[in-house]
């Protein structure tokens, strides 16, 4: 038989773990919460606003094409999504302007969908009649690829309209008024049919999957150091 004093212990024990345990619980709940709440989203974020509602932009980026970026008057795959919250449909045209009082920020001479296949018109790309970021595919009337048509993207009401680089007509920046690299951006402007105001948004080079390699300065430099 367990004297008095062995059994306080034992009950003084179990308590503990049971606090222990529901410390933990909560604890646990907490941290999934948070990790639902601060998913993050690498590009740039921004909502129109109007007596119908919201449109929505979501990550809007450029696609990394390396260290190097891109050169001046090249064109740039853009990434981005679009989320109508109106009962109404809303036409979302993408353009570009100098950005005032910012010489660091880049623009582009036109955006628009560019593809390597033959292409419809933007509207019924993006329509959200489609899968949002959808393949075009040939139809009558199509035009070549090397034809760029203006970004005016058709939402339907509550509907989405995605955009990827890996689509098979892109949208794109075209023209770059200089050289884009990581860490750089571009002014694009987002005007609404629904005579929301327009949103003006600068679209950063996207952060590459995997760390770039180191530059040849600093393999230099050791090198030299090396030799000592």
């Amino acid at each position: 038989m367990r004297s008095l004093g062995t059994r306080r212990a034992a009950l003084v024990a179990g308590a503990a773990t049971v606090a222990a345990l529901a410390l933990g619980g909560c604890s646990a709940g907490q941290v999934a919460e948070t990790a639902i709440l601060d998913t993050p989203i690498a590009g740039v974020n921004a909502a129109s606003e109007s007596e119908a509602g919201k449109v929505l932009v979501r990550n809007l980026q450029v696609e990394y094409n390396g260290i190097e970026g891109y050169a001046a008057n090249e064109n740039a795959p853009l990434e981005v999504s679009l989320y109508n919250e109106t009962n109404e449909a809303v036409t979302v045209t993408i353009s570009s302007q100098p950005a005032e009082n910012r010489p660091d920020v880049l623009t582009a001479k036109q955006v628009g969908f560019v593809s390597t296949a033959t292409v419809t018109t933007p509207g019924e790309v993006a329509s959200a009649s489609a899968e949002p970021g959808a393949s075009a595919s040939p139809s009558a009337g199509a035009e070549p690829a090397s034809s760029v048509r203006p970004a005016q993207i058709k939402i339907d009401p509550q509907g989405s309209a995605v955009f990827r680089p890996t689509d098979a007509a892109q949208l794109q920046v075209v023209g770059l008024s200089g050289e884009l690299k990581p860490g750089m951006t571009v002014n694009l402007v987002f005007e609404f049919s629904n005579n929301a105001t327009p949103l003006v948004l600068q679209a950063p080079v996207a952060s590459p999957l995997t760390p770039a390699p180191r530059g040849s300065a600093e393999i230099h430099e050791e090198t030299e150091g090396g030799g000592h």
